[in-house]
């Protein structure tokens, strides 16, 4: 079963292997001292799931479970549903496509940390729908370590999602992210306290989370709203709604369009007082 939610009509995968592959190569040219290394991970490979599979197990591979094991953990995962590279691909456009620092799509495959991170979650979640539970947590305490990033393997996370950052993000187990959705360092999907069962946020198609945002329980962050940086929301935001404050109420409804693609982080100069969240 892809593990990627169910998008109607979605459009064929962007061509992002050759624009990775171009972009290597002409590295390796310009920087020599480089060059073994964007052979290795980039371009001795055909496809870009054996390229993610080589980079992935170089990064997580330690004493208790070498890069060999990790590879071949991959590979399996890649052949079972090919769905999960294909939704690589959509990650790695969406960095690009969002992040004004990103000169490429070099640069986030080899060193960003959202990106990583979001692509050993991909592998760890693939291993929790197989009963591997165990092995699905080692990855994901090694994404923790490595990373700074702490995703229960449980958590289902859509497609064209961009990490931002990483640093210091933490999403519960029973939370569930849309496709397109967009968020910055420090944000936390978590729970409202020791309850068990469906605890964590629901977070709809092309959301944007700000830094530091803290969304917290079972409640449901409409498609297309925003939430602003530092807040903390306790409670449903409308879709294209923003949310702002501690606690968290909505300051403008509608929001910009798609905020998670243009990464608007502003917000209105009105306040509806009438509407507290």
């Amino acid at each position: 079963m892809s593990q990627h939610l169910e998008v109607v009509n979605a459009s064929a995968p962007p061509p992002v292997w050759a624009a990775l592959r171009n972009e290597a190569e002409a590295a390796a040219k310009k920087e020599a001292a480089l060059a073994s290394l964007l052979a290795a991970v980039i371009l001795n490979h055909n496809e870009l799931g054996d390229a993610l599979s080589y980079q992935l197990a170089r990064k997580l591979g330690d004493q208790e479970l070498r890069a060999m094991s990790l590879r071949d953990i991959c590979e399996e995962a890649y052949e079972a549903d090919p769905g999960i590279v294909e939704t690589a691909e959509y990650d790695l456009r969406a960095v690009y496509e969002r992040d004004p620092a990103c000169k490429g799509y070099v640069q986030p495959f080899l060193y960003f940390k959202g990106f990583l991170a979001l692509q050993t979650h991909r592998l760890a979640h693939w291993l929790w729908s197989q009963e591997r539970e165990t092995l699905a947590f080692y990855l994901q305490s090694r994404m923790s370590e490595l990373f700074q990033v702490d995703i229960h393997p449980a958590t289902r996370i859509g497609r064209g999602v961009f990490i931002d950052h990483g640093t210091g993000i933490v999403i519960g187990e029973t939370a569930v992210i849309g496709d397109d959705v967009s968020m910055l360092q420090g944000v936390t999907l978590g729970g409202t306290g020791a309850e068990r069962g469906d605890r964590h946020p629901k977070v709809g198609k092309g959301v944007l989370l700000g830094a530091g945002a803290k969304v917290l329980g079972n409640i449901e962050l409409g498609d297309y709203a925003k939430v602003a940086s530092g807040s903390v929301v306790l409670k449903p935001v409308p879709a294209g709604c923003t949310a702002a404050g501690v606690p968290a109420r909505i300051v403008n409804c509608p929001t910009c369009e798609e905020p998670a693609r243009s990464m608007d982080h502003t917000l209105a100069d009105v306040v509806y007082d009438d509407y507290v969240i």
